[in-house]
């Protein structure tokens, strides 16, 4: 295999980083720049990027030299970036960040993408741990940190590089790249409004599971349901009939049981659609081959992912709970999961963009109008913004409005700051503080603050 030298711009985001790892990990030189690394944000994963061998530079166009660099980035990514304005000025070689996974994906022996509106991220590290602890040795691509593969010297483990046949990754429909994947096994967990129509997620979603040899769908959501299902093979918690099924469930605070098909799990990643997750991650392991009671005992020792339901600390008898949750699923499936149990909620939502809030915005009204309870309280802060341009025309504001408009307490603090401090003011033993958002490492440090905050002596 030829060595190849790669510039990943924006290393540090969630899809970029583990991609890095993974081509790092294949033995290719590997390089990058990041906007928050200039902005001194996150600093701790990028010294671990450095510590790795991975150089860094300012994203400025300096570490982009040589006509044989390839140069990997989102579509996101603007042409003005000084970093592109290199890589065109240089004669660089230019690659989408999904291009570039789909040809690591598709060069596998056997492909498992995960797709869906929400839970891609659980299910894929379900998937990767029922291999990992099989022996089979799997290539992991993950959107989130893996606790199970998260160690004092890998504390950002969001890849796992791997000898075997399996290479499992997540796989995005927001900017169409889901089309570029030849799966051998496709999960399809759900579908709802997020970055697309519903017409062009059907479309998308639709051929993504119609060339795969084995399709994974989630019955329970009633899009996934209108699916041919010639290859299929299906999951349910219970509601409709399916080949993999769940009953029995028991919800703990600190995770699920249940019996799939008469098999016991045990889950220690609490909430029902954490079961539904571990469904499709069993469906998907009986596909390739694992037996179910192989693939239920082993998804038992899934310890998690970071910022999904994450307690960040309990003090004065109020918890601090950090979670990934910014679209009206993951919302839902955290608020219902807290709401099995007693205690007020204090919300805080930091919404992940301005384009996303406008695509979203009925739906996040409806999502917390109808699932937060009479107690709890809503905070909104102004959407994360790191640059670039941006349809400002809805905004947080809106979504306060139209949640308090159905009865629910919500309020608009323009700062994240001046949020923290409202919670601070507010919270009360018995409490539990969740802090929502996406697109934002520094959320978990925001989080940990509050914790010292509330902790500190008065």
């Amino acid at each position: 295999m030829a060595l190849k030298d790669y510039f990943f711009c924006g290393i540090g985001g969630s899809g970029m980083m583990p991609l890095a790892l993974i081509v790092a990990g294949k033995g290719h030189r590997v390089a990058g720049s990041d906007r928050s690394l200039d902005q001194g944000r996150t600093t701790p994963k990028f010294e671990w990027l450095r510590q790795k061998g991975i150089a860094l530079f300012a994203q400025d166009g300096s570490g982009i030299t040589r006509a044989e660099q390839i140069v990997v980035a989102s579509t996101a990514v603007e042409e003005t970036v000084p970093d592109i304005v290199a890589a065109n000025r240089v004669g660089a070689v230019r690659m989408r960040r999904a291009d570039l996974l789909a040809e690591l994906f598709n060069s596998a022996v056997q492909g498992i993408a995960v797709g869906g509106t929400s839970g891609k991220s659980t299910v894929t590290g379900m998937i990767g741990w029922i291999f990992h602890a099989l022996g089979r040795d799997p290539t992991v691509m993950n959107g989130a940190v893996m606790k199970n593969f998260a160690t004092p010297d890998a504390p950002f483990a969001s890849a796992l590089v791997g000898t075997g046949n399996a290479f499992v990754s997540e796989v995005d429909e927001s900017d169409g790249s889901i089309a570029l994947y030849a799966p051998d096994i496709a999960v399809l967990n759900n579908i709802a409004l997020d970055h697309k129509s519903m017409e062009e997620l059907r479309a998308l979603f639709g051929a993504f599971t119609a060339k795969a040899r084995v399709a994974i769908l989630n019955l329970d959501n009633g899009e996934v349901a209108r699916f041919p299902r010639d290859n299929a093979l299906t999951y349910s918690l219970g509601d409709v009939p399916a080949d993999l099924m769940a009953s029995a469930i028991v919800e703990r605070p600190d995770g699920i049981d249940f019996l799939a098909n008469g098999v016991p799990v045990h889950l220690h990643v609490p909430g029902r659609h954490n079961a539904s997750n571990a469904l499709a991650a069993i469906a998907a392991a009986m596909a390739a081959g694992i037996t179910l009671e192989d693939a239920a005992r082993a998804v038992g020792g899934f310890a998690g992912l970071r910022r999904r339901l994450e307690v960040t600390g309990t003090a004065g008898g109020i918890t601090v709970i950090d979670d990934f949750g910014h679209n009206p699923d993951k919302i839902s499936a955290t608020l219902d999961t807290l709401h099995a149990f007693p205690g007020r909620l204090l919300v805080f939502f930091q919404p992940h963009g301005y384009g996303p809030l406008k695509q979203m915005g009925p739906d996040l009204i409806a999502t917390f109008a109808n699932r937060l309870g009479s107690e709890d309280v809503l905070l909104l802060c102004d959407p994360v913004y790191f640059g670039g341009t941006v349809d400002r025309s809805v905004g947080s504001a809106d979504i306060v409005a139209g949640v308090s408009a159905a009865g629910r307490q919500a309020e608009h603090i323009a700062e994240r700051a001046a949020c923290g401090d409202r919670l601070v003011a507010l919270a009360r033993p018995g409490d539990r503080i969740i802090v929502m958002g996406a697109r934002d490492d520094t959320l978990s440090t925001f989080a940990q603050g509050i914790v010292a905050r509330i902790g500190a002596p008065q």
